[in-house]
């Protein structure tokens, strides 16, 4: 497989401070907020993690979108998580996204890299391309949720797509 598939990174900026952006991905809360209709996660404990908690490395994660049923659950771990600018977590077929946070000319710069992408044999599967598609939709969702309050995810059922 050529190397150039195996990666790919998304930018976006932000008129919010960084610590603001750092808190909507490293706590569950946060991430229901703009991302997913349930994040559950569990320590390295074993117990449940509560929505306004900071999480950290060896955490573990079962997510749920709004538009999906619950068959539609994605599992996966925190890897790192600074309490500032890096967050890291395992996605989808053993991807690695890491999300890193700077400040420039008074805008907080996300860039997102997702890589570790495997191989796809079935391109009706191909990750690279769905999940690039995925996070650019996501990281718009969240510049418009946190500079103005509009919500675009699909949160109705009855407005699933039925296309093959």
């Amino acid at each position: 497989m050529n190397k150039l598939w195996k990666s790919f990174n998304v930018t976006a900026n932000f008129n919010t401070p960084m610590q603001a952006i750092y808190d909507v991905w490293a706590k569950p809360a946060g991430l229901e907020y703009w991302f997913l209709r349930s994040a559950d996660f569990t320590g390295t404990d074993g117990k449940s993690i509560s929505k306004d908690t900071y999480l950290k490395a060896g955490d573990t994660y079962s997510w749920l979108w709004h538009g999906y049923s619950d068959d539609v659950c994605e599992t996966g771990k925190v890897v790192e998580a600074n309490g500032k600018d890096l967050f890291k977590f395992t996605f989808t077929d053993h991807c690695i996204v890491t999300v890193g946070l700077t400040e420039k000319e008074g805008l907080t710069i996300l860039e997102l890299i997702q890589s570790e992408i495997p191989e796809e044999t079935d391109p009706t599967k191909n990750l690279y391309v769905q999940c690039s598609i995925g996070w650019t939709f996501y990281l718009a969702n969240l510049k418009s949720m946190i500079e103005g309050g509009i919500d675009l995810r699909n949160k109705n059922m009855e407005l699933h797509s039925n296309f093959k």
